[in-house]
């Protein structure tokens, strides 16, 4: 059985930053191995009849090997590339299975930021190991973590802990992915991603866009939603939106010649919509970027 680990000592400065961590580590579970294995703090350790309640997020990555996971909702199957999430103050165990044995791969944090990132969806309870494969960005993020962990270089917290961002950000892009990949209408939203860029200077019939593409509205409009969260309109309305505040900050043109550049039909709409984006009027962010 092969081991890393190492707990963390936290400053005032760490716990301002808004997420920090406690722990890293990985080790091989060789098969027919004793888990969980000694010389743990009493807060982590656990046995397999008692199980365990932590005080912190954790994320422990099985690159090899399978097992299983428990909480109060139910068991979860754990296979090579699958991904155990455990939140605060939840009662869980696991252990790998005694054939295989497992290569567990763990980080655990604290903070507002990561309470704040933790409300999303996919983390729930009652789905606490999702099924990422495997995949070598995470692999990658989590031996970085254990360098900077390692050294405890000056200012290793922040930097660390945004590897932890990093790897949230990986996870729920390959969640996304889940859903596209292999379907043509992954290519039909991309093709008309770059077609929306391409007619940034006007409005845009999205149900006649979704026609020439050979697919049904509905059906366009809430898979667009679901690949970039956002509708097909408000997403080209939002491109024309940052095209008029590059032409507010980097150009003299007038406001009423950049909302017929960007085919607004009226400057009083062109004002309302920008307002609304922005929290602002077109002249007053103007005056606040350059002082014109």
């Amino acid at each position: 059985m092969k081991r890393q680990f190492k707990y963390l000592a936290t400053s005032e400065e760490d716990l301002a930053w808004g997420i920090y961590l406690s722990v890293a580590g990985s080790a091989s579970i060789a098969p027919g191995t004793i888990y969980p294995p000694g010389h743990h703090p009493s807060e982590y350790s656990f046995d397999w009849n008692n199980g365990r309640i932590l005080h912190e997020y954790q994320l422990n990555y099985i690159s090899e090997g399978a097992g299983i996971f428990e909480n109060s909702y139910g068991r979860f199957q754990v296979k090579e590339g699958s991904l155990i999430v455990i939140k605060p103050n939840e009662w869980h165990r696991y252990k790998p299975l005694e054939k295989t044995g497992w290569v567990e791969n763990y980080v655990g944090f604290k903070g507002a930021i990561a309470d704040h990132f933790f409300k999303n969806p996919l983390f729930s309870e009652k789905q606490p190991v999702i099924q990422l494969g495997i995949r070598e960005e995470i692999i990658d993020t989590h031996l970085k973590i254990m360098d900077f962990v390692e050294k405890e270089q000056p200012g290793y917290q922040q930097i660390a802990s945004g590897m932890v961002v990093k790897m949230l950000g990986y996870i729920i892009s390959f969640e996304k992915q889940r859903g596209f990949s292999g379907k043509p209408i992954a290519k039909v939203i991309e093709e008309a991603r770059f077609y929306m860029r391409q007619n940034i200077d006007r409005e845009i019939d999205m149900e006649d866009l979704a026609k020439k593409k050979l697919v049904g509205y509905s059906y366009f409009r809430k898979m667009f939603k679901k690949y970039t969260g956002v509708s097909p309109g408000q997403y080209h309305l939002q491109l024309r939106v940052m095209r008029a505040k590059e032409l507010l900050v980097s150009t003299d043109k007038s406001i009423k010649d950049i909302c017929l550049e960007l085919g607004f039909q009226t400057i009083h709409y062109f004002s309302l919509i920008f307002k609304k984006k922005t929290g602002m009027s077109p002249s007053e962010f103007r005056k606040k970027i350059t002082g014109r």
